[in-house]
């Protein structure tokens, strides 16, 4: 068989299929995946609220199934009412074990200091991962880290009846900036409209609208304030559309996609470290020639694969970070988007620098405020107003010291058996 044929199915021999072998027969199969229009044995409160009543109502119906205390233990069913708006349906909270990496050396422009890292996570071989490449950046006396941008977009999308249509819709568009942005920033306190841009594809028009949040993530924030503007202009525009729509899905709200590599989602933020090949040899146990040359050979594996940026695991860091932290952890598909870069520098030694320009955080609002969420940030000194900037910056530094380790961990041929050790 040429290595490129494709082997035919016979489904009249599939003595060793499974699917075939052990399945129900046609009959069954069709009564099986048949509509079934009976009343539903499993039912929710009508209420999605939190109170006494609904938590006893929705236990008298799980109770049977499975254990009351592993997900509304005493402590939580005490503090049941911090959680009502964060979550409908409430029956209690997952348990995740949190682990420390650290002390991690920030240098920069708004984190500034040595920090422990909060991670959440079930992954073995995580949080030591982290921890060493913390600690290997501490001891070559910090990373620098600097917020490039920041932005958060919501693009509503017009239809016209032809493109003559869509052109008159822009030129009004253009003269309305002030006071669209009279209108958004009326719906909030903190978030401020920024900017908009206009992309026209044949007779669609899709408006992004970049916002700043403050201290906020800010995806509630922006979708409010876009709202607010999109029903002013269907009530004024002079040119009705035919069709509209909130958001035209060019805004990037959590999904990976190439615009922000050059722009930004969130906060921008790069980071670097210079270290010696002493450093290197101690910490990682191989040379900053075999980093450099791996940066490159997977570099050249994610262009084959299609990767939107270059980057070892920016996922694991952020997901942990972002689950013990309180922010949006649905964001990370599209804040582990970024580029990592090593290289050898003039003394022989490793430069290695990281750019993430989809940082999704936020240090008010959202899940920041939960108990366990706001004491990993008052650990960090990073809960509150004025500390956003920094855990943007924090954040990259740390998916710094992850790709460090990972690299290093490839490099000297340790990546399975530190699984082994740590996960077995």
């Amino acid at each position: 068989m040429s290595v490129f044929a494709m082997p035919k199915l016979n489904l009249s021999h599939h003595d060793n299929n499974p699917v075939f072998n052990q399945g129900p027969q046609s009959e069954q199969l069709e009564q099986l995946m048949s509509p079934h229009f009976e009343r539903p044995a499993l039912r929710l409160t009508p209420s999605p609220y939190i109170s006494e009543k609904n938590l006893a109502k929705r236990w008298d119906k799980l109770s049977p199934l499975t254990d009351r205390d592993a997900l509304l233990d005493p402590v939580t069913e005490q503090q049941a009412e911090l959680y009502n708006k964060n979550i409908e349906h409430f029956i209690g909270t997952v348990k995740l074990p949190v682990g420390l990496a650290g002390p991690l050396r920030v240098n920069g422009l708004h984190a500034n200091g040595d920090y422990f890292i909060p991670l959440a996570t079930t992954e073995a071989a995580l949080v030591a991962s982290y921890n060493r490449g913390s600690q290997l950046i501490t001891a070559a006396g910090g990373a620098s880290a600097m917020l490039l941008n920041e932005g958060v977009t919501r693009t509503p999308v017009f239809e016209f009846q032809n493109l003559a249509d869509a052109g008159q819709f822009v030129a009004w568009v253009v003269t309305q900036y002030d006071h669209f942005k009279q209108v958004a920033e009326s719906t909030t306190s903190h978030g401020q409209l920024h900017d908009i841009n206009i992309n026209i594809e044949g007779n669609h028009v899709y408006l992004i609208f970049e916002f700043h949040t403050g201290d906020a993530s800010g995806q509630n924030m922006v979708t409010i304030a876009t709202n607010e503007v999109f029903n002013y202009i269907l009530d004024h525009s002079p040119i009705s559309p035919q069709d509209a729509f909130l958001d035209g899905n060019l805004s990037g709200d959590k999904k990976p996609n190439a615009h922000t590599l050059r722009h930004v989602r969130g906060k921008k933020v790069t980071a670097e470290i210079q270290l010696t090949r002493e450093l290197v040899e101690k910490y990682l146990h191989t040379t900053p020639e075999q980093m450099v040359k791996f940066g490159q050979m997977t570099t050249t594996g994610a262009a084959l694969s299609g990767s939107i940026g270059v980057n070892a695991h920016y996922a694991n860091a952020l997901a942990a970070l972002y689950i013990a932290c309180g922010q949006d952890a649905a964001c990370v598909s599209e804040s582990a988007i970024g580029i990592t870069r090593m290289e050898l520098n003039k003394q022989g030694g490793l430069y290695a620098c990281v750019t993430l320009p989809n940082l999704m955080v936020g240090t008010v609002g959202g899940g920041t405020h939960l108990p366990s969420q706001k004491a990993c940030l008052e650990l960090m000194g990073l809960l509150g107003t004025g500390k956003a900037k920094a855990l943007a910056e924090v954040a990259a530094v740390l998916c710094l010291a992850g790709e460090l380790s990972i690299v290093g961990a490839f490099c000297a041929g340790h990546f399975s058996r530190a699984h082994q050790k740590l996960a077995r």
